[in-house]
């Protein structure tokens, strides 16, 4: 298990990670959906995460979403390099009612982040939580996990149903590219990640 404390002037984490754990997660920003978006990711990615995090809340949410997606991306980055043994690539599709989000992952320890959610007007709130934020935490994740990520919106109208998917889409693309195989050593032709 893989812990990090990150103290700044706007928030305080506490966090610990388990890469190869069954899902539980333990989760307290004090902001609920986002809370509830952390949840989703550590269920259907199955790795445990336990994250405690007092941010300025006060002035927006926005610092407690970025900082603990970078908290949480230095934990992957700790807990997945250097790679071997696993699959390397993995992709999810997660339907939600109307909504439909895809993500593709590369374990390639270099960052990068599509974030496409074009196909419909991906603005507003979902109760006081602004849809901004979340292409902020997987920006924060990719970037500091060094992991290319590629999360596009299918189709969807439901902002709520939308944001869920994509963290349950980012959850099952990486659980499936953390796959164990004895057969690949080194997933990369180049002989290291």
């Amino acid at each position: 298990m893989q812990q990090l404390k990150r103290q700044t002037k706007e928030t305080n984490i506490q966090a610990s990670l388990e890469l190869y754990g069954s899902g539980t997660s333990h989760i307290q920003t004090n902001i609920g959906f986002f809370d509830h978006m952390l949840e989703a990711f550590s269920k259907h990615s199955l790795i445990d995460i336990d994250l405690k995090c007092q941010g300025d809340i006060v002035v927006d949410f926005h610092h407690s979403v970025e900082d603990c997606g970078i908290v949480l991306g230095e934990l992957l980055h700790t807990s997945i390099y250097p790679l071997a043994g696993v699959e390397r690539f993995g992709n999810s599709a997660v339907v939600m009612d109307e909504s439909c989000v895809e993500c593709d992952i590369d374990l390639s320890n270099r960052a990068f982040l599509v974030f496409d959610m074009s196909t419909c007007t991906y603005q507003g709130k979902i109760g006081d939580f602004d849809t901004d934020l979340v292409e902020e935490w997987f920006r924060a994740v990719c970037f500091n996990a060094k992991i290319s990520a590629h999360i596009v919106l299918k189709r969807g109208k439901n902002l709520h149903h939308i944001t869920e998917a994509a963290f349950k889409a980012f959850g099952v693309a990486l659980r499936r590219a953390l796959s164990k195989n004895d057969r690949i050593q080194i997933p990369s032709t180049k002989g290291c990640l």
